[in-house]
């Protein structure tokens, strides 16, 4: 397992934005880290080297880190401190089967409603999941990755079916980061671009079921196996994290 060493840091990573609390603005930082594989499963979180690192108190600390935690990204083991939630191959195989039930049959409200700006939106988002793909940019495929999906449940205007499969999304990502192959780390931008074209064909159940198939192609590609290898993570990689700031959602 990974680990975090406690270092001195000359200055705090993040400074909140205009209206953002310093707790909102160290949760999108450890989020990001996390979803986008920066912060590996397993890598400990220790709050005295976070909140020397951040400049902010243990307790903002440890606000943050419940948080992530009630967003199964973050592990808080009694005793032994937080850690990046390491999925079982159990919970993972769930987590894609509650997806399939979830994004599968939110086609028919996405078809429904679904306007052109919402697929040129969905269609922006492709081109640069190509693009990051092409630039072996591993980090940023997964996270436009998510977003597409997490886009496509926003089109239904259901906010509790959003915020689940945005979670769900988040939760992936460690899947990804635990068991997914080289060649698995994100989602084939050409079958996001194959479900927007039957979205805009109306083919309902077409772009349910292949949806489904999709979805199981990207779980094709993980080696499930309990003690899958965990990369070393290292407390200086928050400085190279970018925190994303969340666009004006439909919830």
């Amino acid at each position: 397992m990974s680990t975090l060493e406690p270092t001195a840091a000359p200055r705090p990573l993040v400074e909140p934005t205009p209206g953002q609390d310093k707790d909102e603005a160290i949760y999108l930082h450890l989020h990001t880290a996390i979803f986008e594989a920066h912060l590996t499963p397993g890598t400990r979180l220790p709050e005295d080297a976070l909140s020397r690192s951040f400049g902010v108190s243990r307790t903002i600390i440890r606000k943050v880190l419940q948080r992530l935690g009630h967003e199964g990204l973050v592990e808080i083991r009694p005793n032994r401190g937080a850690v990046v939630g390491e999925p079982s191959v159990d919970e993972s195989r769930e987590v894609f089967a509650t997806r399939k039930i979830l994004e599968c049959g939110a086609m028919a409200e996405v078809i429904m409603r679904a306007t052109e700006a919402d697929l040129k939106a969905l269609a922006a988002i492709v081109a640069q999941e190509d693009a990051a793909q092409k630039d072996g940019d591993r980090p940023a495929a997964i996270r436009l990755s998510g977003e597409f999906h997490v886009r496509l449940a926003e089109i239904t205007a259901n906010g509790i079916l959003a915020r689940t499969v945005s979670a769900l999304v988040a939760r992936s990502s460690l899947i990804i980061a635990t068991y997914g192959s080289p060649i698995s780390t994100s989602c084939r931008h050409s079958e996001h671009t194959e479900i927007i074209t039957l979205i805009r064909a109306g083919k309902t159940e077409a772009a349910a079921a292949w949806m489904a198939e999709h979805l199981d192609r990207v779980e094709s590609g993980f080696a499930y196996s309990e003690n899958a290898p965990k990369p070393p993570g290292l407390e200086e990689i928050l400085q190279r994290v970018a925190p994303r700031v969340p666009r004006k959602r439909l919830l």
